[in-house]
């Protein structure tokens, strides 16, 4: 994928960059793989905000992507590789030669008309789904099941993978994008490959409209405000809070550790940022 850059004839455009989608090749979908997506605007059952900064954008379909790729041992072809407004990765739609449509993630180098599949027969290819178990070491995989049957959950974002550093017993040792070494059972489904739009992670929105068309709604700095709004609001001149830096109910924003104690990091054996 290539990024594109304008020739700024605005100010907003002078550091906007968008992609080229050059690996694009339908820009229809698949209707019967379409739902409503419904719009909160942040604010919960009894209309009160609980998720600050949210509303507007752009209207989207959801596209219902097959997270479990339990269709085993049937083929399919790959129709078309399309963008979906709900991801940073593109998708494509694959023919079962049953008939049936699905969507999955596209991962990089896969292409139209190629012939994928999924089950434990399945080859060592890109785009093919197959248990981590059954797979040589070192192969780059994405949307990785954490539980059997569970659906693929790990390294779902555009440009990401998770690599197959070790087998032990009942368990694979995956290296995930954060560096984060997860045990993970060998019966775990995995599609071979990275994931596609690897440049994603480049392009700058470039002005504040990008946001508003993402749903993303201003943000107002806490010191900017008066005591009345904010903790760390009024002060002389430009003051700068006075103390730690809080949410607007007090609660600290750095350093507060809110992690639920009775979740398990029995299946993490290097944490994240400790083996980058």
């Amino acid at each position: 994928m290539a990024i594109k850059k304008f020739k700024p004839v605005t100010p907003s455009q002078r550091f906007r960059t968008v992609p080229t989608f050059e690996e694009i090749t339908s820009t229809k979908p698949e209707k019967s793989l379409l739902v409503a997506l419904r719009k909160s605007g942040g604010r919960n059952n009894n209309g009160h905000v609980t998720a600050r900064h949210r509303g507007g954008g752009h209207k989207r379909f959801y596209r219902m992507i097959d997270f479990k790729r339990n269709k085993h041992d049937i083929p399919a072809r790959v129709a078309s590789i399309e963008y979906d407004p709900n991801r940073s990765a593109y998708i494509a739609l694959l023919h079962y030669v049953d008939g049936e449509k699905r969507y999955i993630l596209a991962p990089e180098g896969l292409t139209v008309d190629t012939m994928i599949m999924a089950g434990e027969k399945a080859e060592i290819r890109i785009g093919n789904a197959l248990p981590v178990g059954l797979m040589p070491l070192g192969t780059f995989t994405h949307c990785v099941e954490m539980f059997p049957e569970k659906g693929g959950q790990i390294a779902r974002g555009a440009g990401t993978y998770a690599q197959l550093a070790a087998k032990e017993g009942d368990f694979a040792h995956l290296k995930m994008p954060s560096g984060e070494i997860r045990l993970v059972n060998k019966a775990c489904y995995g599609t071979i490959g990275q994931i596609g739009n690897v440049e994603h992670k480049n392009i700058s929105w470039g002005k504040a409209g990008a946001a508003r068309w993402r749903g993303w709604r201003p943000k107002v700095r806490g010191v900017a405000m008066n005591p009345v709004d904010h903790p760390m609001g009024g002060g002389e001149g430009k003051s700068s809070g006075g103390r730690h830096p809080c949410s607007p109910w007090g609660q600290k924003s750095k350093g507060l550790k809110t992690r639920i104690k009775k979740k398990s990091s029995k299946y993490i054996l290097v944490p994240r940022g400790k083996n980058k």
